[in-house]
């Protein structure tokens, strides 16, 4: 009994113990335990997922996320044992020297600016200076320069035995340049940080992806990666631009545009029943005179359209039924006063065109004869021309898939500044403010059956191969005129480029309708009576005529004259219909 007391009272005395340490543990000990467990454990570590890419309507890559690396070397790296690591440095150093100079030839190999003796004399500055962090090439490297780079010798160590070591960085990439650059939107250095514009700004919840996290533990003197919640990739984005067709848009336009000298240039093409944008193009010349995709003038700029407004004007008057296509206005001499202004015809030096029919004012482009149209049978009660504007939804801002777009500025009678000469200046595509696309817009509901849809830039979301989400064709105005009015309209504005001043813009090979655009740009506040004044050539129509596939808007800004909008503007349009017509047939 004696014995068993003894066992008994030990074990009593090793169980106290044992409680009493714990309470140590647990409480005295508390904050030193924990900072051991700190330098071993790292919690809730962001996993940043891949950003997702934008594929183009014919499956070409247009953005995606690459990785792009800096490369260090430590010259110190080893067992934080002093010993030891004395014994890892002077085992590189070793290797190291055997094989400096296959290691410098081969950087030169991937990297020619540089040569093997700068290589190697740059390598032996980083050793001579012990570096924990020396910089091995000055500039970032792509991922098949890294992925070579680490089969060198030494570098295809572990960095704790070579001492070779990256930094990566996911950036974004376009393979194709500048094609589309504005309306695919720019990211952040930092892909993590998110995008700034256009359809990467837009969809950019889509393309980022979800964030994971993991935690960084040591088992077994290593520290391994534990996943907790696993990141989830960003969707890709079938966008509705054709690779094809906006390189034959912009090749077009640039070579326009270095022709005349001229400052911006636009060209917008459009699937008529869709909406889908296939190309478009932003040009601004830089001070170097080469011209680069600056801002999204297509949809942002907010300048008086000119000329193309007129189908609007008298598409209006058609429909109230105050005219037909035969409707005859005398239109003199080309010069007509209203109102203390004189309203001229651009051939009012030459004795004007006298008796014009309505199908001939558009042809001929007459501001005399449409203005005379608008101030006859509206003068009395201008709130009826606007509303006519407003009944085929010209005046409404597009609510774009992508930022940025200007609103339309059509003012009525009970605004601001509308004097007696706003009505017939309105009516000929002054003082008004309309962005391109919402011109192109218009035109596309006429070739469109009268239905207007919102113009896209992204037709669907995709995860793994599958669609997760489709953004459908979305309908502004389901009728913007009556079938006659549509019927009459669309036969004159095929004669406008098959018998007018638009016949540039035409092809041998189907027919185009449309209507060109000139006016001066309206210099701020010094208005239009400035030393050299700046103009705005442009084309709106669409093709084939009979049964119209595509519209298309060319836009450009130039100085000074001549400015004619069916010889300059008209003369892309037609270059690039025959191109996108040929790739059709092919």
């Amino acid at each position: 009994m004696t014995r068993y007391f003894f066992v008994i009272l030990l074990m009593a005395l090793i169980g106290v113990a044992i409680v009493v340490k714990a309470g140590i543990t647990m409480f005295a000990e508390r904050q030193y335990w924990q900072d051991v467990a700190d330098r071993f454990v790292k919690e809730n570590v962001t996993v940043k997922p891949n950003r997702g890419n934008i594929i183009s309507s014919d499956g070409k890559l247009m953005a995606s996320s690459l990785p792009e690396y800096r490369i260090y070397m430590d010259f110190m790296s080893g067992e934080k044992d002093e010993k030891r690591r004395q014994k890892d440095q002077a085992r590189r150093d070793s290797i190291l020297n055997a094989n400096m100079d296959s290691i410098c030839i081969g950087l030169h190999k991937i990297f020619p600016d540089k040569s093997a003796a700068q290589f190697k004399a740059h390598l032996k500055k980083g050793r001579q200076a012990k570096s924990r962090n020396y910089l091995i090439y000055p500039k970032r490297i792509s991922y098949i320069q890294y992925k070579e780079v680490k089969r060198l010798p030494v570098f295809c160590l572990n960095r704790y035995k070579g001492g070779f070591k990256e930094q990566a960085y996911n950036q974004r990439k376009k393979p194709f340049g500048s094609l589309a650059a504005r309306t695919l939107g720019d990211v952040y250095a930092d892909t993590a940080k998110g995008a700034r514009n256009g359809i990467e700004l837009a969809f950019d919840t889509i393309l980022k992806g979800r964030d994971g996290l993991t935690h960084r533990q040591k088992v077994m003197n290593k520290y391994l990666n534990i996943v907790d919640v696993p990141p989830v990739d960003g969707c890709d984005l079938i966008s509705t631009i054709d690779v094809g067709m906006q390189d034959i848009c912009e090749k077009a336009l640039v070579d326009k545009l270095k022709e005349l000298n001229a400052s911006v240039g636009v060209v917008v093409l459009m699937e008529v029943a869709t909406g889908e944008v296939k190309a478009i193009v932003n040009m601004m010349q830089g001070k170097d005179g080469e011209y680069y995709e600056m801002r999204n003038n297509a949809i942002s700029d907010m300048l008086e359209p000119g000329s193309t407004f007129k189908t609007a004007s008298i598409m209006v008057a058609l429909e109230d039924g105050k005219i037909t296509p035969d409707y005859v206005v005398d239109t003199g001499n080309g010069q007509m006063p209203m109102y203390g202004r004189v309203m001229k015809d651009h051939n009012w030096h030459r004795g004007g065109y006298g008796k014009l029919t309505v199908t001939e004012i558009l042809g001929v482009s007459s501001n005399v004869g449409t203005s005379s149209i608008i101030e006859n049978f509206y003068g009395s009660n201008p709130q009826k021309f606007v509303d006519g504007l407003k009944r085929m939804s010209i005046d409404q801002p597009l609510h774009l898939q992508i930022s940025g777009e200007g609103k339309p500025n059509i003012r009525g009678p009970k605004e601001r500044y509308f004097s007696k000469t706003t009505l017939p200046w309105m009516s000929i595509g002054y003082e008004t403010q309309v962005p391109p696309i919402n011109i192109l817009t218009f035109y596309n509901g006429i070739a469109n059956n009268g239905v207007t849809v919102r113009p896209k830039f992204v037709k669907a979301a995709m995860k793994d191969g599958e669609v997760v989400k489709e953004y459908p064709t979305e309908v502004i105005n389901p009728k913007i005129c009556s079938d006659k009015t549509l019927a009459q309209i669309r036969e004159i504005l095929r004669k406008v480029v098959g018998e007018g001043l638009a016949k540039p813009a035409g092809s041998k090979q189907f027919h185009v309708s449309g209507k060109t655009g000139t006016a001066q740009i309206s210099q701020g506040a010094a208005g239009y009576k400035t030393g050299r004044t700046n103009y705005l050539v442009s084309f709106c129509g669409y093709f084939p005529s009979e049964a119209p596939k595509y519209s298309m808007i060319v836009s450009i800004q130039k100085p000074g004259l001549p400015a004619s909008g069916g010889l300059m503007a008209g003369s892309v349009f037609s270059k690039i219909a025959e191109r996108v017509y040929a790739k059709d047939l092919r």
